[in-house]
């Protein structure tokens, strides 16, 4: 299995947050807060390519509607032991089957490396310090999981009775 998360360099990243602005111009690349959204989201232009800031104390159903017209979400660990954007990446993949890039932003350390593949991140910007050779060793830690997960919904244990 190809494991494909992207470890960001935030000094070379083409995505930067919005200015405060209530409703910021429109220009390709901007993660806007979700109030920053909501005040252009009926007249962002569809070719200009949008993200959204989406904090993990939101309900993620607020954004549901406006999936297809989004690139980017970036979801915020305030600590590395709150796991509700875990929630909200499942979601996203699981429920909504969200196509553009889901990243992981925050306090955001190596070794959750491999839950975030499994939740359906498949970018990652680490807190300062973090490793990204050992987030990339901890993805391969493991060749198999009894637990299904977005990427592979099968557990295997129903493969073994199978």
């Amino acid at each position: 299995m190809t494991i494909a998360l992207h470890f960001i360099d935030p000094h070379t990243d083409p995505w930067r947050i919005a200015p405060e602005a209530p409703a910021p111009q429109p220009a390709a690349g901007l993660l806007l807060r979700p109030e920053q959204w909501r005040a252009v989201r009926t007249t962002w232009p569809a070719e200009v390519p949008v993200g959204v800031l989406w904090p993990n104390d939101t309900d993620i159903t607020g954004i549901a509607p406006d999936l297809p017209r989004l690139d980017l979400i970036a979801l915020h660990f305030p600590k590395w032991t709150d796991g509700r954007a875990y929630s909200q990446a499942r979601l996203l993949r699981g429920r909504w089957r969200f196509r553009g890039q889901i990243r992981a932003t925050g306090d955001v350390i190596a070794d959750m490396a491999p839950l975030l593949w499994r939740c359906g991140f498949d970018a990652v910007v680490l807190r300062a310090g973090e490793s990204v050779a050992v987030a990339q060793r901890a993805l391969h830690a493991f060749d198999a999981h009894y637990q299904p997960d977005v990427r592979h919904p099968v557990d295997i244990a129903e493969l073994h009775h199978a």
